[in-house]
C-alpha cells in the first residue's frame, strides 16, 4: 500500500492505491529472471492507462534496420507534411514495458505539433548494457539520414525519455555527441531519469518503500541492465559522472517522492553549471512514472502539456 504521508497528492494517493488493487488481481511481479509473465503483468496494468487522449492523422508501426535486426519503431503523426520528429524512450527499467504502455504519452506529445517515434528496443537482462544504448543512438542516426523517406524534417530532432528512458535518451545524447558530432540535437525531454547508480541518497533513504518505486527494485534494474559494477561508472550509463557541456536544451520534470528525486535535482545543478538551457519543473506529492496516470492525475496532464508546449520552442 502507499506509505502515509501527508506530502501525497490526493489523486496521485487515490491512483497508486488503485493500481494496487488492480495488481491484486493479477500474479505477483517477480524480480527474478525469467521476466515474460512479469512482462505480461505489467503490459496487462499499463496498457489500458493508455485509453483517450489526442488522435492523430497518422499512428503507425514501421521497422527499422537497425543493428543486425529489424526493430520496431511506434510512429504518431498529428498532421501530414514534413515534420520535426522526438523520439521518445520509453521507461520501465530497462526490463519491461513497451511502446504500447507509452502510447498515450506519445500522442499526447505528438499533439504539440512533431512526429514521435519510439523505438521498442531491446530489454534486459536478455540484452543488457551496452545493446539498448546504442539501439537507441541508431534510431537517432536513422532519422537524421534517412527520416526524410517518412516526411519527417531530419533537421530538427528532439530526444526525450522517462525513468530508463531518460537514462538511455541522456546517454544517446552523450554517445552521439562524440560519434557524430554533425547530429545536433535541438533538445532533451527528460522526466524522473536515471542518472546514476547511488542508492545511498537521501531520497532513496527517504523513499525506500511504498512510493511505487523502491531500492529494492532499482537494484534489481541495475542488475539486470548493468550487471557489471565497474560498467556502472561509465557516463554513458550514470549521466552524472558526464561532462555535459554542449548538451542542447533540457526539458527536467521531476516527481518529489521519488527514490530518483536527489539524482534528479543533481542533474539540474550540473546542467546549470554546464551552462546548459534548462526547464525544471517538480511536481510535488507525485510518485515515480506519475505520467502513465494522464486519466486520474491533473499533475500528469500539466506535465504532459508542459512539454507538448516546450516541444515547438525548442524544434523552432
Amino acid at each position: 500500500m502507499p506509505a502515509p504521508d501527508p506530502r501525497w497528492d490526493p489523486e496521485m494517493l487515490a491512483f497508486s492505491a488503485m493500481m494496487e488493487e488492480i495488481g491484486a488481481r493479477h500474479p505477483p511481479i517477480e524480480l527474478c529472471p525469467p521476466l515474460d509473465a512479469a512482462r505480461a503483468t505489467t503490459e496487462a496494468l499499463n496498457i489500458p492507462l493508455c485509453e483517450g487522449g489526442p488522435v492523430m492523422a497518422e499512428s503507425a508501426d514501421r521497422w527499422l534496420p537497425i543493428r543486425g535486426r529489424r526493430l520496431l519503431c511506434r510512429l504518431h503523426r498529428p498532421t501530414h507534411g514534413p515534420l520535426p520528429v522526438l523520439v521518445y524512450l520509453h521507461g520501465g527499467g530497462w526490463v519491461w514495458n513497451s511502446i504500447d504502455t507509452h502510447d498515450r504519452l506519445m500522442r499526447e506529445y505528438a499533439a504539440g505539433g512533431c512526429a514521435v517515434i519510439g523505438p521498442d528496443y531491446a530489454l534486459s537482462p536478455e540484452a543488457a548494457f551496452p545493446q539498448a544504448l546504442e539501439e537507441c543512438a541508431a534510431v537517432v542516426r536513422w532519422v537524421a539520414r534517412h527520416g526524410a523517406e517518412w516526411g519527417l524534417d531530419t533537421s530538427r530532432i528532439v530526444l526525450g525519455g522517462d525513468s530508463a528512458g531518460a537514462n538511455l535518451a541522456m546517454g544517446a545524447a552523450l554517445l552521439l555527441r562524440e560519434t557524430d558530432p554533425g547530429l545536433r540535437l535541438r533538445g532533451l525531454l527528460l522526466n524522473y531519469g536515471v542518472f546514476d547508480a547511488d542508492f545511498t541518497t537521501p531520497s532513496y533513504a527517504e523513499f525506500a518503500d511504498g512510493y511505487f518505486l523502491t531500492r529494492e527494485k532499482m537494484r534489481f534494474y541495475w542488475d539486470c541492465y548493468c550487471p557489471r559494477p565497474a560498467d556502472r561508472l561509465n557516463p554513458l550509463v550514470a549521466p552524472l559522472r558526464a561532462d555535459l557541456r554542449g548538451l542542447p536544451p533540457v526539458l527536467l520534470h521531476v516527481a518529489e517522492l521519488d527514490v530518483l528525486a536527489a539524482e534528479n535535482r543533481a542533474m539540474a545543478a550540473k546542467l546549470r553549471e554546464a551552462d546548459v538551457a534548462l526547464q525544471y519543473r517538480e511536481f510535488p506529492g507525485t510518485a515515480h512514472g506519475f505520467l502513465r496516470a494522464l486519466n486520474h492525475v491533473r499533475a500528469a496532464r500539466d506535465a504532459a502539456a508542459e512539454g507538448a508546449a516546450w516541444l515547438p520552442r525548442v524544434l523552432g
